[in-house]
């Protein structure tokens, strides 16, 4: 192989003489409860790869392959063209561009591109279909919860 396998991290030069040498860049603090994308626990499905049972402690799932499951509380689930998840997932964000047979509960957005179908029912507090996208079944929006009314005084009755 004539490339290495990882890219070469950038060497800096010794600063010249005299000339104060660099001072890294602060680090924004970590937000603990958000992840970042590239930090979060992945599960990829590849083409020609099939999984069935129960799907826990992912934060996101790719699939590309065959999933016939249930994926219990995950933050983002991706079906790529060509891919097929079976059953039921509860995820806070959703992109469908295969298919998925089962239910699909996104807490945040559902997003159905052009090649993706959704066979089942479907639940999602913000849904986008892109054109040619398609849904068959059930859809339910979720809204926020109903806040308690506040406290009405007491109306007064005629004298």
């Amino acid at each position: 192989m004539s490339r290495p396998p990882f890219p070469q991290p950038a060497v800096n030069p010794p600063p010249a003489s005299g000339a104060p040498a660099p001072r890294p860049a602060a680090m924004p603090p970590a937000r603990p409860a958000a992840r970042d994308p590239a930090e979060r626990r992945t599960l990829v499905v590849g083409r020609g790869i099939s999984v069935q049972g129960t799907i826990q402690d992912a934060e996101r799932l790719e699939v590309v392959g065959l999933v016939e499951a249930t994926l219990l509380q995950a933050t983002e689930v991706s079906i790529a063209p060509g891919g097929m998840f079976k059953g039921a997932v509860e995820v806070e964000d959703a992109e469908i561009a295969g298919t998925i047979d089962g239910t699909v509960t996104a807490r945040g957005s559902l997003i159905v591109r052009s090649t993706g179908k959704v066979i089942g029912t479907a639940r999602c507090r913000r849904l986008q279909v892109e054109d040619g996208g398609q849904i068959t079944g059930t859809i339910e929006m979720i809204s926020e919860s109903p806040k308690p009314e506040a406290s009405r005084p007491p109306a007064e009755a005629p004298v």
